[in-house]
Formats: structure tokens, C-alpha cells, sequence
């Protein structure tokens, strides 16, 4: 199977909640093989999570080659860590200690970047390059690599040595280096390394140092110590560093990474009055759990602390608990953090500190200390010593005790106060946590109490709705909402419309998307701040993804690493794309094609547009979209635009006669650009004949701006001349015979022309330049262009044409 236990590969498979009925039957690697569906559901693992075990043992039984890591291009978080004093040792040591003593500081550190899900690139002697983000993005991969970070210099000054660690964000070409040598390894290129390592040279013994876009990506997850500008050797600009100090105490992950700067919560308003009422009921003793189920960014943290505003104005208390993606298998993780935020824990306490605290916390409660306590601080990992001594229990009943124990404790404030119970973020419970929650929910009848549970739609919640039990699902963002949202983030003053059409196409309707595409457009420099509006500072070339959503719109795809190619040619395609397109393009045969196509919509990556079996389908989000198309090198997509031009034009004629412009759109993307020139050329003259004017405009703009594009190639003059004689007769269309961009199109097709035989086409260009002349009053620049014989016109050809 896999090196690293079972733990890690549930942990793979994204059912690492299953690990503790695994390890509670001592089922390891060896027997997991042997297991069939019964026993799966003997351990009490559900039906899709069954069905996920046995496909995943079935490909690990089949003989096969480890799949190459294809060369991509991402964002990624490298961590460069070096030992200090190195030198100094190798001189002290007899040369096979010190093998084993690095040994076992590289043991460490890689168990803790294991731990994180990061990947060591490449051991440098007495040094480790590390990636977070490559091959399995996460979204919160800057985070995870200070976290570890922080940890390994923990350990290793445990050692009795020391690291120093440089930490950096950026976007590199990562994967196969083309040699096809599994021995090769497979490093990043570009800045970001070198950058780790510069900044692995700021820092001082024990220290970690991180890059500044590391730092805003870690939000307020992590305490750092500004350190100013620096230049480092091999980096243009002065680079911002800072120094990771700790991690900061936070009430939850909303509070740590968005910090005070809250947009403001608009098109809730429905929710929100939802939530209001249920609190209204549970505050009369009738206690109530809301299930809250959204997308990731979607709004569920917004829409709670709203909530616990509300309630804390109306003398309630609120009490939040914390899941964490790091410790979904360590037992009561969210309420022990709660209870130490509660209690006022400090860094440099004891365990004699912390019962006194915790003591001060539950005495007012009515919580019986001596029966409860020892269950408590061992779930907070607290000895007692004599001073409350361990109950002499079974660890089964230990284990029912504890659960008891905190549950009781929790809810206590409810019997003086109302109470607003929130867990964020369930689908990273940790399973003696939602046992825990569980057992208050059970107790909710005659308690002034509301509980709310947010989760992610892949978290399947184990209790039944009821008149106790409701559910919300948070859907995404009307337009005009968004538009307010976009607003409320400007100051009030608008952005030029296409920025914040492209905003609300790209973010559809995601309440996070909207706020970082908003403020990362903003921040570009592309935009300007006037008294009352905000204006480009030159041409319009779309947004990118902002790199505050990179890791987790790459996370989303790695997660199907298997299929991830067939996404990127559907990225290629387009937003939408249909099944006979892609097959055609697509590697993939029929059978494997489908379940690949299966596999993204069950993950929300895509959806099913029509048809039974689907005829096409369209990515769920554009930032996805984007993610996966930017996810490939440049020369694989002009690959890709190429196969898929050829396909059009050789199997699909309807789209040549009636969309040339997808063609165009492939072709200018492909190995040949300059034979979209045609197609531009039609769809221009397509859209000109239905009279669709702005369309016309663009498909012949596009085809001029290739041509500018490749000016230092053979251009068709003829085809240059349709392209500008075409836009000049759009533009006169839409503004009429004194348009000066038609004036200026125009001239240019009758520059080109000059010395030619003329052409109808031609003739038709200079005709059309002479009326915009005539029509402003310049008869003598008019006249020649309007003067032609019957012979050069030729018989029935219309100049105008």
C-alpha cells in the first residue's frame, strides 16, 4: 500500500475522522487489504466513505507504476531549513555520531512537515528544502508551513541543536523535469526558492523568517515581528521580511484570518432573520441546533458572528469552539482550545497555574471538581497530580466519563444565561468532539440554548431534522447583492464597469471571492482613486487570481489528481464544454472519461448542463476555471488550443459556420496564432451581417491585435485590410459616419491598399474614408477617395460592401 500507517492514508483519501475505529480494531495496512464491505461496516463506516475504501484498496492492489507528477505551474509556500553550527559539530563528533544525529534531526523535521502536508524536496547535507502547496495543495499551505516551522525548531532545540528557517510564497513551474528519472528531484523554478534561502540567511539561531506575502497569507494565525526592508543577493526589489514569533491566540479561524477588516454583511438578510427567530425560541427554554451547510467562503462565519453580535447585545452568551484541519484526529481539540481561551491560559503556566484557572472558571458553574476535574484536565492534558486524583476507570469508560464531563461544563452557563453554542468548521471535528457535541444536542429540551453547527456540504451531520432540529443552506449571491458588496468595499465610489463586470463574473456570487478579487484589484495599481470614482491607468487586461485564493482553488483540484488533466482540458475549452468536444480531445478512453467527468461533479468542481447522460457541462466557478487552466505550462495549452481547434474544424462544421470565433479563440492561443486571422475575419463578418455591432467590434479588434502581436511576421495584406475596412464600417455603424476610430481604421486599410489593383473590398474601405471626410466638411480630402471609374468598381460590385 503506502508507507506512513493507516492514519495517513485515510488521512490521503480525506477520511482520516475513520482512523480511531480503525486503530481501536488494530486494523493496520497488512489487514486493510483483507477487508470487505460487511466488515467496513462493522467498524461503523458509512456507505460513501465504504465505497471511497474499497475503490482506494482496489487501486492499490493493481501493479502500477507511481503516476508522474506532470510539470505545473502554482503557487507554492517553500520552507528552506538549515542547521547552525554545522561545521562545528562535524569537527566535535566522531563522524558516525554525527550520522546519527543527523539522522534524527531529519526524522524530526520531516515527521512534523509530514505532519503539516508538506513535502521535502530535496535533504542539502545539514539542510532541507521543503514545499507546501506541491504535490497536494491545501488552503491554508502558508499557515502550515510556519506552523511547522515553528514546530521543528521546537524539537530540534529539544536536540540540543539549532535550525534557522526562511520561509516564502510565490508562483513556480514545479514537477517532471522531461527526463522522465524518478532519481531526478522534481525542484520548483523560479524566485520563490531562492527567496526561502535568502531569507534562511536572515535569520538568526532559532529563528523563523518569512517573506511578507507569506506573512499576509498566514493572517492572524501567526505573531511576527517586523524587520524592514532587505536586500538580499539574486532579488531585484528590497524584500520585506518578518520574523514568526508564535502563533496567536485567536477565538477562531474567521477572527484569525479575517481580522477587524470585516466586510460588511449584505443579502443575508433572509438567513439572518431565520437565525434571529430560532435564537428568539431557544431563548424561552426551547433549545434549538441550526445546521449551517455552504461551500467554503460562501458566508457561514459571517452570517454566526453576526449572530453572536445579536445575541451577546441581547445579554446571551456566546461560546465559540474551533475545529481545526491540524488536528481532526486529536480527541477534543476544539473545546480543550476553548476552555484554555476561557481560562485565560498563559505560555509560561504550569499545570498547578492552569487547575487554579480552570478551577476559577467551572467553581461558578456548579461543576462538581473533584468527580469531573481529573476527566477534564486530561482531555486539556493537564496533570493533577495529588491534588485531584485519576478516577480508577476503564479507558472505554474513561473515555464515556470525559465526554460527560465537558459536555456538563459547556453547557452549564445556560441554566443563569441564554446560551449561543457555535462550532465552526464540523467537517474537521475530531470524532470524541462531535461525540461530545452530540450528547448536547440530545439534551437540548428545556435549555435556553442555540446551538450552531457550521460545515462544508462533504460533512454528512448525524442528526435528524426535527421541530428541535433545522437546517440552512447558504447559496450564493445575487448580482445586484454582489454589486453592493463591491461597493461597500470601494468606498462607495464605482469601479469602471468592465472591472466590476469581470468581478461578477469570475466570483459568482461567492462572498469571499468577491472581497479578494475586489480589494486585490485595488491594490493592483491598475486603478486610480478620483473625488468620486475609481479609473484605470491603462488598458483593461482582466484579473488574475488573487493569491489569498490560489491554495484553496488548487486544493480543490488536487484532491482528484487522478482526473486533474481532464478539468484542464475543459479549462481550455472554456467555462462550459461539451462531452463529445472533450472526448475527442481528451486522452481518456469512454468508460474512464465518464468517471473522471463523475468524479469532479461529485467533488462541486463541475455541474451537468443537459441531457441524460450530460451533453456538457460548465465549471461550477470561474476562479476554478482559471485555477485549472493556469495550472498548466504554456506549452502544454497551445497543445491543448491546437487539438481542440482541429477537432472544430475537422468534426464539428457548425461551430466553423456559426461560432468562428472559438476557433479564433483556439488558434490565437495555439502553436500558430496567425491562422485565427480568418476566422476573426468571420465571426466579424457574421456578427456585422445580424447587425450585432459591439460583437462585430470585438471579433475584428481581436484579430488587429494579433496582427500587432505578431508584427515581425508575413502578414496576408488582403486579410489585414478585411480586418480594418471591417471594424471602420462597425464603428461607423455604431457612432456614425464622424467616428474618428473609424476614421483611423479606415485609414490604415487604404494605407495598406496604396499601390495595390484595386479590390472591391479595398475600392470599399477608401469609399467609406472619403464619406467620414465628406460628412465633416473636408471635401478636398473627400473627393479622391470617392473618385473611381465604372471600370475600377467593376459591374454590380457596391463599394460599400
Amino acid at each position: 500500500m503506502v508507507a506512513g500507517g493507516i492514519r495517513n492514508w485515510l488521512d490521503d483519501l480525506g477520511l482520516g475522522e475513520y482512523a480511531e475505529a480503525f486503530e481501536a480494531e488494530q486494523v493496520d495496512l497488512e489487514a486493510l487489504a483483507e477487508l470487505d464491505d460487511a466488515e467496513l461496516k462493522e467498524l461503523g463506516i458509512p456507505l460513501g466513505p465504504r465505497k471511497k475504501i474499497l475503490k482506494a484498496i482496489r487501486a492499490s492492489a493493481e501493479p502500477a507504476q507511481a503516476p508522474r507528477q506532470e510539470a505545473e505551474r502554482r503557487q507554492i509556500t517553500v520552507m528552506f531549513c538549515d542547521l547552525v553550527d554545522s561545521t562545528a559539530l562535524s569537527e566535535k563528533l566522531d563522524p558516525e555520531d554525527l550520522r546519527a544525529l543527523m539522522q534524527d534531526y531529519q526524522k524530526a523535521a520531516g515527521g512534523i512537515i509530514e505532519r503539516y502536508g508538506g513535502h521535502v524536496a530535496q535533504y542539502l547535507g545539514d539542510g532541507l528544502m521543503t514545499y507546501f502547496g506541491w504535490p497536494q495543495a491545501h488552503e491554508d499551505d502558508a499557515e502550515r508551513a510556519v506552523r511547522a516551522s515553528l514546530d521543528i525548531v521546537e524539537a530540534v532545540d529539544a536536540m540540543d541543536l539549532q535550525v534557522r528557517i526562511g520561509i516564502a510564497t510565490g508562483q513556480v513551474v514545479v514537477g517532471e523535469t522531461g527526463a522522465g528519472d524518478a532519481s531526478v528531484p522534481k525542484l520548483a523554478v523560479g524566485e520563490t526558492p531562492n527567496l526561502a534561502a535568502r531569507l534562511q540567511g536572515l535569520a538568526g539561531a532559532g529563528a523563523v523568517v518569512m517573506a511578507d506575502i507569506t506573512r499576509r497569507l498566514a493572517g492572524g494565525t501567526v505573531e511576527a515581528e517586523d524587520l524592514g526592508e532587505h536586500a538580499l543577493k539574486g532579488i531585484v526589489e528590497p524584500v520585506r521580511a518578518w520574523r514568526a514569533t508564535g502563533l496567536a491566540v485567536a477565538e477562531g479561524r474567521f477572527a484569525a484570518t479575517r481580522g477587524e477588516h470585516v466586510a460588511a454583511l449584505v443579502g443575508r438578510e433572509t438567513e439572518l432573520a431565520m437565525l434571529t427567530e430560532t435564537w428568539a425560541e431557544a431563548k424561552e427554554g426551547n433549545g434549538q441546533l441550526v445546521l449551517l451547510n455552504g461551500e467554503a467562503g460562501i458566508g457561514k462565519s459571517r452570517l454566526v458572528q453576526e449572530l453572536r453580535r445579536i445575541a451577546e447585545a441581547e445579554g446571551g452568551m456566546p461560546m465559540l469552539y474551533q475545529c481545526s484541519p491540524f488536528h481532526t484526529n486529536t480527541a477534543f481539540h476544539p473545546i480543550s482550545e476553548a476552555f484554555a481561551r476561557e481560562a485565560g491560559f498563559q505560555a509560561g503556566d504550569g499545570a498547578e497555574e492552569k487547575l487554579d484557572k480552570l478551577d476559577a472558571l467551572l467553581g461558578p458553574r456548579g461543576i462538581a471538581l473533584p468527580e469531573t476535574m481529573p476527566l477534564i484536565a486530561g482531555a486539556l492534558s493537564i496533570p493533577t497530580g495529588d491534588r485531584y486524583p485519576a478516577l480508577a476507570l476503564s479507558p472505554q469508560k474513561q473515555r464515556e466519563r470525559t465526554v460527560e464531563a465537558l459536555s456538563d461544563s459547556m453547557v452549564a452557563g445556560a441554566k443563569q444565561v441564554p446560551m449561543l453554542f457555535v462550532v465552526e468548521d464540523m467537517h474537521w471535528a475530531d470524532p470524541s468532539s462531535l461525540d461530545t457535541a452530540t450528547r448536547i444536542v440530545s439534551h437540548l429540551a428545556g435549555m435556553q440554548m442555540l446551538a450552531a453547527f457550521t460545515f462544508r456540504p462533504e460533512f454528512e451531520p448525524p442528526w435528524q431534522l426535527s421541530d428541535r432540529v433545522s437546517a440552512l443552506t447558504l447559496s450564493r449571491l445575487h448580482s445586484d447583492t454582489v454589486s453592493g458588496m463591491i461597493a461597500n468595499l470601494t468606498g462607495g465610489k464605482p469601479l469602471p464597469d468592465e472591472v466590476t463586470a469581470e468581478i461578477l463574473a469570475k466570483t459568482d456570487g461567492v462572498p469571499l471571492f468577491v472581497e479578494e478579487l475586489t480589494k486585490t484589484v485595488l491594490e493592483s495599481g491598475m486603478l486610480e482613486e478620483t473625488a468620486d470614482a475609481w479609473q484605470l491607468t491603462g488598458p483593461f487586461s482582466g484579473l488574475s487570481i488573487p493569491a489569498t485564493l490560489q491554495d484553496s482553488l488548487m486544493a480543490r483540484l488536487d484532491r482528484l489528481a487522478p482526473v486533474k488533466e481532464v478539468a484542464q482540458i475543459g479549462a481550455c475549452i472554456g467555462r462550459e464544454f461539451r462531452h463529445d468536444l472533450l472526448a475527442a480531445v481528451s486522452p481518456m478512453d469512454g468508460a474512464a472519461l465518464t468517471d473522471a467527468l463523475r468524479q469532479l461533479m461529485d467533488s462541486e468542481l463541475i455541474q451537468a448542463l443537459s441531457g441524460v447522460p450530460a451533453e456538457a457541462y460548465a465549471f461550477k466557478h470561474a476562479l476554478v476555471q482559471d485555477a485549472a487552466y493556469g495550472s498548466l505550462l504554456k506549452s502544454r495549452r497551445t497543445q491543448i488550443h491546437d487539438a481542440i481547434a482541429t477537432v472544430m474544424q475537422n468534426h464539428f462544421p457548425s461551430v466553423t459556420d456559426q461560432e468562428p470565433e472559438l476557433i479564433a479563440q483556439h488558434l490565437t492561443n495555439g502553436t500558430q496564432p496567425l491562422s485565427a486571422l480568418p476566422f476573426w475575419l468571420a465571426a466579424g463578418q457574421r456578427a456585422s451581417a445580424s447587425a450585432h455591432t459591439a460583437e462585430a467590434i470585438g471579433h475584428f479588434e481581436s484579430g488587429l491585435s494579433l496582427l500587432r502581436e505578431c508584427a515581425d511576421r508575413e502578414i496576408d495584406v488582403e486579410t489585414e485590410v478585411a480586418l480594418n475596412a471591417g471594424v471602420g464600417f462597425a464603428y461607423l455603424a455604431e457612432g456614425g459616419y464622424a467616428d474618428e476610430r473609424a476614421a483611423l481604421a479606415l485609414a490604415a486599410a487604404e494605407t495598406r491598399v496604396n499601390g495595390m489593383a484595386p479590390a472591391p473590398a479595398q475600392i470599399g474601405a477608401r469609399c467609406m474614408l472619403g464619406v467620414y471626410h465628406w460628412v465633416r466638411g473636408d471635401f478636398g480630402t473627400a473627393e479622391p477617395l470617392l473618385d473611381y471609374t465604372d471600370a475600377e468598381l467593376g459591374a454590380g460590385d457596391d463599394p460599400l460592401l
